[in-house]
């Protein structure tokens, strides 16, 4: 079994955003980017279906600016195979990022697409469903487990009262959730095998995939700051409070 990852740079989920002035996006200049958290995610289970036996390659997708190069290295060292890398001048949105994965999955023909469940950056939670519907095969999203059964998969799915397991015929998109599993480590000499792992470099002009962006973000804005708490001595005077401001 043949299993396409997607692997998107975001700014790490540890670094505190900043808009720029003009609000024209966020500030990554100096920042540090790391994976999307729940493409580590799916990476990891790809890896461990491959250590079962159950998949011979895995291959990882990113999309992206020439820089991208050093990230998906960082993929390799996981364990992945081999990786496509789609130039583009920057990411796209959910729609045309679902249209380069189905170009490419025409051409590589995997066996099973795992994809994070979102990106911590646009938080859309789009790409994997977009994805399915055009590639017209089954979908399972927010994946907790995953069991392989021949041409059949069974997907514990985390859904808003519990738990819902699925069973779906492959080919299909899965889509990964926080408590599916903890990514391992990346060891030194895996950093260093991975230079010699192969990466395709594919400009996305050459990929026949229709790119003009359906929605355009106008304008970038920080959240508003909150204001500081006051201290009331007791329960009338944190109703007259309340009143003033219009909550009771």
């Amino acid at each position: 079994m043949k299993i396409l990852v997607g692997y998107k740079r975001v700014v790490d989920y540890n670094v505190r955003i900043q808009v720029k002035p003009d609000g024209s996006g966020v500030i990554t200049d100096g920042v540090k980017l790391s994976a999307n958290p729940f493409d580590e995610i799916a990476l990891e289970e790809a890896l461990r279906l491959r250590e079962k036996g159950l998949a011979r390659e895995i291959l990882l997708l990113g999309i992206g600016e020439a820089s991208l190069t050093a990230h998906l290295r960082n993929g390799l060292a996981m364990g992945a195979n081999r990786a496509i890398h789609v130039i583009a001048p920057k990411m796209p949105g959910s729609l045309i990022a679902a249209r380069i994965f189905h170009a490419i999955i025409d051409k590589e023909q995997p066996d099973l697409v795992l994809l994070g469940k979102q990106a911590i950056d646009s938080d859309a939670n789009q790409t994997g469903q977009m994805l399915a519907a055009l590639w017209d095969r089954p979908q399972a999203t927010f994946a907790s487990n995953i069991e392989i059964d021949g041409n059949k998969v069974r997907v514990t799915r985390e859904v808003d009262a519990g738990l819902e397991t699925i069973e779906v015929d492959l080919p299909a998109v899965i889509t990964s959730d926080l408590r599916l599993n903890e990514p391992r480590f990346i060891k030194l000499p895996d950093i260093m095998k991975a230079k010699s792992k192969p990466i395709d470099t594919i400009a996305l002009d050459n990929l026949n995939v229709e790119h003009d962006e359906p929605l355009k973000t106008r304008f970038y804005a920080a959240p508003p700051k909150r204001s500081k708490g006051i201290m009331v001595k007791d329960t009338a005077e944190l109703v007259s409070a309340l009143r003033q401001k219009n909550l009771l």
